[in-house]
């Protein structure tokens, strides 16, 4: 940090760049729209858990060009006490231990705050399979996403067709449907 003096040539005050105050404004912490992600009004919540896994991209030719692009998710979703509960998988799907299984689709999307992290998500369930207690949602939340974002470079037509695996965590919230 450089020091200047003031008119009076008595006191040091602390001059602090421009590009180091973009850089400060830049690592405070962004937030996610929780409008665009909240559960609706009449929903309450059935279950939350921890997610550790990976989104998987492709290698793909895209606009004149290549590009990672979404494949699907895989990932084990845990109870409190660390016991995995449930899969979740292309679908976007969720299967519990007892068989049920819950696929969903997007209808609400922000930003996460954090760099490099997945964004947050509010799905709606289109589909049950059993009768298991995620046959009664309606309504999945992703948030506190952690990584999972596609790679910055490496696809081209060398690598046209290849995967990768980006580690992601996040917690996801199930919910009633309205009533």
């Amino acid at each position: 940090m450089r020091f200047v003096n003031d008119v009076s040539g008595v006191a040091m005050k602390p001059l602090v760049p421009a590009a180091a105050l973009l850089l400060i404004a830049a690592a405070a912490p962004a937030q996610a729209d929780p409008a665009a992600i909240a559960a609706p009004a009449g929903t309450s919540q059935i279950l939350s858990a921890a997610a550790e896994g990976v989104q998987i991209y492709e290698c793909k030719a895209k606009d004149q060009g290549f590009a990672w692009v979404f494949k699907a998710p895989e990932a084990a979703l845990f109870d409190a006490s660390g016991r995995q509960i449930i899969h979740h998988f292309a679908g976007p799907s969720w299967q519990a231990d007892d068989g049920t299984t819950l696929v969903g689709e997007v209808v609400g999307k922000a930003d996460a705050p954090a760099p490099g992290a997945i964004a947050w998500l509010l799905l709606r369930a289109k589909s049950h399979e059993g009768s298991g207690p995620l046959a009664k949602a309606g309504f999945i939340r992703r948030i506190d996403t952690k990584g999972g974002s596609a790679p910055e470079g490496g696809c081209d037509s060398a690598h046209a067709g290849a995967e990768a695996r980006m580690h992601y965590s996040a917690v996801y919230e199930f919910y009633t449907a309205a009533g």
